[in-house]
């Protein structure tokens, strides 16, 4: 292999990565609305069971997601060969900063929903506390 091969092979190399990480960070699609009393989130995870997702609210008002893919190891009925391209993440680890603050109330507990690859959060938002100005 000669000078050349090898930088062009490690510059595929390091474009992959960067664009693995690209999409990691682009992954899941988030929309986040309020619909009454609530804050609902709509999470894409395609390719995701509902086993391997895991969300949760840390800190009062950050929401975790991770999801990871379990792969099957290959068979000799299907030999898994070289991967020429990858744009599928087969791990999502994000956190989405929300708009309401559960910090302060007891317990928030939510509902989550998983239907043809997204996942539907509703999170009850807290009651604020009017405070009277004399």
């Amino acid at each position: 292999m000669g000078i050349v091969e090898y930088t062009v092979r490690e510059l595929f190399r390091e474009l992959d990565k960067r664009t693995q990480e690209f999409y990691e960070y682009v992954m899941p699609a988030v929309d986040m609305y309020e619909d009454g009393n609530d804050l609902v989130v709509d999470v894409d995870l395609p390719g995701f069971r509902k086993e391997d997702i895991s969300i949760r609210i840390v800190d009062g008002n950050i929401l975790s997601i991770k999801a990871t893919k379990k792969r099957a190891p290959p068979t000799a009925e299907e030999p898994l060969g070289p991967i020429h391209y990858r744009q599928r993440p087969v791990q999502i680890d994000k956190r989405i900063v929300l708009p309401i603050s559960t910090r302060d109330a007891e317990r928030v507990t939510g509902t989550a929903k998983y239907e043809n690859g997204v996942v539907t959060l509703r999170i009850p938002i807290p009651k604020a506390t009017v405070v009277p100005i004399t």
